[in-house]
């Protein structure tokens, strides 16, 4: 280090010697009393120390004074928390003082602080501060560590001259808003940000903040004084704020630096940190987790009380005329209010009411804080006799039917444990996390995505996004009946066994004690138990197989059945997480449903075409683009039966178009366009056939970055391979076009090589594969026709899968017909249709099982 005069070594170094002993000795006393407090404030005073004796040999003028902000100024320093400073000058610094506060600065980041700083006048903090929030905010945690007191107290006349209380509060409300944006509004993802997400110590900074600016004091106790909360409700903010604090420490401490992320590297080790025990159905994680979410959700409640009162300093309600909506509710401004304390306790229903004003009374913004208050108090007025009340039942099936706010409802429903308390199922799943790699929620919030998703489906609001399912929900008689089934599709998760045949037990015993129609009931029960059956059928198996499309109708019945399971997988797969969802799913699900209706209204669906009708239809496609008639006859000739009925008459006329004139071509034809869903690319490939083929194929489009969907192989009648292919990028930059003619020449030239195959490079395994392995399972069984195998494969999703099982499928003289790829966040199940004279082997088979199973761990 290069120190400069006024600094020598031995001081600086007895300095940073100092300061990691003493950290030492702050975790050692940690890990004895796990006191937050202790250890914030032990760090902070640490670090004040340092500081000042450094600035004290750094030969800083007299007139300059060092200013903690932030978190570091609110006396508070988490183990690898930044230290926030802010160095204050009389004046602009010349060049010469410019070094020596930089030189400051470096020395700081050589002690090993992570330093924020800023060098300003007080001039010019007041212009920063009067456009940014955040500048107001650091300000208003600042102290002074050392240097000018003079100047300190003109920076602090200065900047408090020009603050507004008010704007102060509507910007911090604002940027809370932003923030649960972010987060989808929910405290309940499988990772969450305990600084940042909703229920997280933002929210509770976010009040002391506003409080501060209001000059109501800087602790629970002070808003207490002042009537904003209750003494209980201090109790329960203190207790919360605490787990939250030892929950952001000890991930420090086991990142061994900043991270405020429960994400899976840390969950175990975190559960091991708070001495939390596995049970014989849930992980330590899982516990620690759902221990986690209850805090988080204490605090978003605690949250809502704290901001209404705040804002009611600025906007009392006592300024609204109280109109009255009956005998137990009236309307206070745009809250809803009760007439009195007493009200749920006289009227236990008017629980479940309250709800239902706020979705009928669109004027309603919010309840007031006393009615949240009680409504959480009221919950343990939800007894059994409660929930066998038929005016209960009632108001509850109400709360479904009517036409607008069931998210927003259901939401606070949920939030105030009114739900989980009123259907005891639902209570055993909230804060559940999910382990299956793909769902990014836990399963009340997951469920609580898919009914808002539906509900979606019928707002005139969302009909340019969800054009037909705006239409299917508009003409079903009693959608409602959907919400039933989104609400119950996996409450019967984590009891162990098939949650579709568990939930079907609660589903039923709700619906009947509800009163629903037989016929009703039917419906929703029978979505519950088949709520995966119509995304595996889409995704898993083969839409041009006319035999597919009959064991689905066959399954499915009527047509309200099929549009409802249609609505409610669409609106499921949505609610996993957003990398799960894309349009080639769309596609499916669409053509699915779509060639379904079709036979069920008694009509032919294009799945379902002979060959003729469908060669007849890419006649017609040709004709447009100027073909003569007979053009295509020669070319033809050389496809056969499989091929016809693989292939619509779209994909037949675009191959016929590009391959009429070579069929026997002796340079590879590749062609590639925008796929038809306006999502990934399909490209075709002609060439004399070879035995490695598709594993070349695979290994080019890996080692481009695309994963393919949906491949379909075949072989000519001249020797050549016909193969189809649909590939995606998995980062969906959605470039496509700009990469058509990369594609074309690039794998054109790929075919010509004799080159040897090379394999793509492996991947980095995500976080959550490396925590929640899945272990790769492989199942061989022969189609219903007896002619072919249909081969299904589970693992880790990661770069090169497919190329693995292509190669392996080549070693063992496997042909390969059509391929299904589906990918489940880090979870691929693939399904190819498969043949060879040795699958009829069982030793054979039993090696190729092996095989497949040996590549596909990690």
């Amino acid at each position: 280090m290069n120190k400069p005069a006024e600094t020598g070594r031995a001081v600086f170094d007895a300095l940073r010697s100092r300061l990691q002993d003493g950290q030492r000795a702050l975790r050692a006393a940690y890990e004895i009393d796990a006191s937050p407090n202790r250890l914030l404030h032990g760090r902070a005073r640490l670090v004040d120390s340092t500081l000042i004796d450094l600035w004290q040999h750094a030969g800083l003028p007299a007139d300059a004074a060092l200013i903690a902000v932030g978190g570091y100024g609110r006396g508070e320093l988490y183990p690898y928390s930044d230290v926030d400073l802010l160095v204050l000058l009389s004046a602009e610094p010349d060049h010469a003082l410019g070094e020596r506060i930089q030189h400051f600065i470096g020395q700081l980041w050589d002690l090993g602080l992570d330093i924020g700083h800023s060098v300003r006048t007080v001039e010019a903090c007041v212009e920063e501060a009067s456009r940014d929030v955040t500048i107001q905010t650091n300000i208003l945690e600042s102290r002074r560590l050392t240097g000018s007191l003079s100047l300190y107290r003109r920076f602090i006349a200065s900047t408090t001259g020009c603050f507004d209380p008010e704007a102060f509060f509507h910007a911090k409300r604002a940027e809370q808003e932003q923030r649960y944006n972010r987060f989808n509004h929910t405290p309940y993802s499988v990772e969450p940000n305990c600084k940042e997400s909703p229920g997280g110590l933002r929210d509770l900074q976010n009040i002391i903040w506003i409080a501060l600016a209001s000059g109501l004091g800087t602790r629970w106790s002070d808003l207490a004084r002042h009537g904003l909360i209750t003494h209980e409700e201090v109790a329960a903010l203190r207790k919360n704020e605490r787990l939250m604090q030892q929950v952001r420490i000890r991930l420090h401490y086991i990142a061994g630096r900043r991270e405020d992320r429960l994400i899976f590297d840390h969950q175990e080790a975190l559960a091991r940190a708070f001495a939390v025990k596995s049970t014989k159905a849930r992980r330590a994680s899982e516990v620690m987790m759902q221990r986690y979410y209850l805090a988080a959700k204490k605090i978003t409640q605690l949250n809502t009380i704290l901001l209404q009162n705040l804002g009611a300093q600025y906007m009392p309600l006592s300024a609204y005329e109280a109109r009255p909506i009956n005998e137990r509710f009236h309307s206070v401004g745009d809250q809803l209010d009760i007439v009195d304390e007493q009200v749920f306790e006289r009227t236990p229903s008017a629980i479940l009411e309250s709800f239902l004003l706020m979705e009928q009374r669109p004027e309603l913004k919010g309840m007031t804080v006393r009615t949240l208050r009680a409504l959480w108090h009221a919950r343990s007025l939800i007894t059994p006799a409660f929930r066998r009340d038929p005016a209960n039942r009632e108001l509850f099936l109400r709360l479904l039917q009517e036409p607008r706010g069931q998210t927003h409802e259901f939401r606070r429903l949920n939030q105030y444990s009114i739900l989980g308390t009123y259907i005891p199922a639902f209570g055993r799943i909230v804060g559940q996390m999910q382990h299956d790699l793909f769902h990014v929620y836990t399963v009340d919030q997951h469920i609580l995505q898919v009914l808002r998703n539906v509900r979606r489906f019928v707002m005139e609001e969302h009909a340019h996004e969800y054009p037909l399912m705006t239409r299917l929900i508009n003409e079903f008689d009693r959608y409602w009946l959907i919400f039933i089934a989104a609400l119950f599709h996996d409450i019967a998760k984590g009891r162990g066994g098939d949650h579709s045949t568990l939930g079907m037990v609660d589903t039923r015993r709700f619906c009947r004690e509800h009163g629903l129609a037989k016929d009703d009931i039917e419906l929703v029960v029978w979505l519950v138990q088949h709520h995966l059956t119509m995304s595996q059928v889409a995704q898993k198996q083969d839409l041009a197989d006319p035999d597919v499309i009959h064991r689905f109708a066959a399954l499915v019945k009527t047509e309200r059945r099929l549009t409802a399971l249609y609505l409610l997988t669409h609106a499921d797969i949505r609610g996993t997480s957003p990398k799960v969802w894309n349009g080639w799913k769309a596609k499916l699900l669409e053509e699915l449903f779509l060639a379904t209706r079709q036979l069920l209204r008694g009509n032919t669906p294009d799945q379902l075409l002979g060959i003729s009708e469908r060669q007849e239809v890419a006649r017609q496609k040709l004709r447009f683009f100027g073909l003569r008639s007979g053009t295509e006859e020669t070319f033809w000739k050389e496809l056969d039966t499989l091929y016809f009925l693989r292939h619509d008459a779209d994909e037949i006329a675009w191959h016929t178009r590009m391959l009429y004139y070579r069929p026997r071509s002796e340079e590879p034809v590749v062609k590639a366009r925008p796929s038809q869903v306006d999502t990934g690319i399909q490209v075709m490939v002609y060439t004399r056939d070879q035995n490695d083929l598709f594993v070349r194929l695979c290994g080019f489009f890996a080692r481009m970055g695309y994963s393919i969907v949906d491949a379909k192989i075949h072989t000519t009648g001249n020797g050549y391979a016909l193969d189809s292919f649909v590939v995606m990028d998995p980062n969906e930059n959605g470039n496509y076009r700009d990469v058509i003619s990369l594609i074309e020449h690039g794998l054109s030239e790929k075919l010509r090589s004799e080159a040897p195959i090379d394999a793509p490079a492996a991947g980095r395994l995500s976080r959550q594969l490396k925590h929640f392995p899945i272990a790769p399972s492989v199942s061989l069984q022969p189609d219903e026709r007896g002619q072919h195998f249909i081969l299904s494969v589970v693992a880790a999703d990661r770069p090169g899968l497919l190329f693995l099982i292509a190669k392996t499928l080549t070693e063992h003289h496997i042909n390969l017909h059509t391929a299904k790829i589906a990918t489940l966040g880090e979870r691929a199940e693939d399904t190819f249709l498969v043949s060879s004279p040795d699958l009829g082997n069982s030793a054979k088979t039993v090696q190729l099982e092996s095989a497949l199973i040996e590549r596909l761990k990690i």
